[in-house]
């Protein structure tokens, strides 16, 4: 049987974890599921609310909070890092005063994506050494975010078995695949990037290329978006199909016009949500709870990216009404892909978060790229997938720089190369805006970043 550690337990993907979790169970052989939280009130809000999904999938595992991070990973075999540092509160104050600067505020890209990883690498690779002293033969599954950030930082300062994992690629192949009105089974997909900065290169089905019919199509090209994103054309054009936060740089001023015409960021519109959820749980029964949860669900899902792409609100409109345990993507859905995949000997084709090692040319061995991998028993081998495409080389480029001089910053607790890195980063990329908005974001919160000198 194998024990499982959620840092960041308190967090609201976790009862969807848990879900999957007990549905995997003859696969995956849960035995113990601990939650680690700063916030242990909301761990136990979650650990009731899970032994209920528990209990009516008879999951047969035990839950438990720890207060002590180290108890809660001793002897772990898989730690899932979800943690979020300063909490939705941090999100929401980074985006606002990124908001402010005349730049779009959103927590993995940009001035606010920044402002999170400087916070959250102290965090979690003091966090990590525990793991390495208590665990260090668990496999350490990031998705934290930013997750191609922390991911890098980790495999490069820590000894842990660390995997990357994000959604984001595999919800637009499933998009892609029902708007083809095709089994994903009959799918392929040639796929390659950075953690939210990736694109479609090809699509295949059974076999047979039929990109360009995709590329031309420009309603189809529209509709594979949960919101009105990109300009059809300019995907026409670049003939590549970009993952949707792929708009914080395409369309950078479009996000920031609609954030100011909505009053508020999605981190913000989150903050809310959250709180009215957690607010209601706590004074329900784990069994009330978890429609309570599930209708949380739906208007999240139903709002995502609205805000950014369309001044949309997530406390108007209608909402949807399906079981979002579910779906057939999600953080959860790709978490136990790889966990299950780490329990077999047959390969699972994850798209992951993973050093580079030859698999794009164009970028260095440990460089942390999103490309697809095989995930067995002995970890992840990420695929060769050749150069990038010209179109999208440069970008790519100078985001990873960016990367690099960021992490860089936080171990050297330096403000300096922290707006270096900002110059780096394609959204900012002027010396006198990235100290500006560094400014803010620091004075903005002097707990977490006051740490940069």
């Amino acid at each position: 049987m194998r024990n499982v550690t959620i840092i960041g337990g308190g967090g609201v993907r976790s009862p969807l974890l848990i879900h999957g979790m007990a549905q995997a169970r003859a696969t995956l052989g849960v035995g113990e599921l601990r939650l680690y939280d700063p916030d242990a009130e909301r761990a136990q809000i979650i650990a009731l609310l899970g032994a209920e999904i528990v209990r009516r999938l008879d999951g047969s595992f035990t839950i438990r909070v720890e207060r002590s991070l180290e108890k809660a990973v001793e002897g772990a075999d898989i730690v899932l890092n979800s943690a979020r540092v300063g909490g939705m509160t941090a999100r929401a104050r980074d985006e606002r005063i990124t908001i402010e600067q005349g730049l779009a505020g959103q927590e993995t890209t940009g001035p606010g994506g920044a402002a999170m990883a400087l916070r959250t690498l102290p965090v979690t690779l003091a966090q990590a050494r525990i793991v390495e002293s208590v665990a260090p033969g668990a496999w350490f599954i990031n998705f934290t975010n930013p997750a191609g950030i922390m991911t890098q930082a980790l495999t490069q300062n820590t000894k842990l078995r660390v995997i990357g994992i994000c959604d984001t690629p595999a919800e637009l192949f499933w998009r892609l695949s029902e708007e083809l009105r095709a089994p994903l089974s009959e799918m392929e997909f040639d796929y390659a990037g950075l953690n939210h900065l990736g694109w479609v290169r090809a699509v295949r089905r059974n076999g047979e290329d039929i990109t360009a019919r995709v590329l031309d199509d420009l309603e189809l090209l529209r509709r594979v978006y949960p919101a009105d994103l990109f300009d059809p054309e300019m995907i026409h054009t670049l003939r590549l199909i970009p993952t949707e936060y792929l708009f914080f740089y395409y369309s950078q001023q479009r996000a920031y016009r609609n954030q100011v015409r909505a009053g508020m960021s999605r981190g913000e519109e989150l903050q809310r949500m959250n709180s009215s959820l957690f607010e209601r749980l706590a004074a329900q029964s784990p069994a009330d709870g978890l429609e309570t949860y599930r209708q949380y669900l739906l208007q999240r899902n139903s709002s995502y990216m609205k805000l950014e792409a369309e001044a949309g609100s997530a406390f108007r409109g209608e909402i949807p009404d399906y079981n979002p345990f579910e779906t057939a993507t999600g953080y959860h859905r790709i978490a136990l892909e790889v966990m299950v995949g780490l329990a077999s000997d047959c390969p699972r084709q994850v798209v992951l978060n993973v050093p580079n090692h030859g698999a794009i040319e164009d970028l260095a061995p440990d460089d942390v790229v999103e490309v697809p991998c095989a995930v067995d028993r002995g970890g992840a081998r990420s695929a060769a997938t050749g150069p990038l495409p010209d179109g999208v080389r440069g970008l790519v480029l100078g985001v990873k720089e960016y990367e690099r001089a960021l992490i860089r910053a936080a171990l050297e607790k330096s403000a300096e190369l922290a707006r270096l890195a900002l110059v780096h980063n394609p959204i900012v990329g002027q010396w006198e805006i990235a100290g500006r908005v560094l400014d803010a974001l620091i004075a903005g919160d002097p707990e977490g970043l006051g740490y940069l000198r």
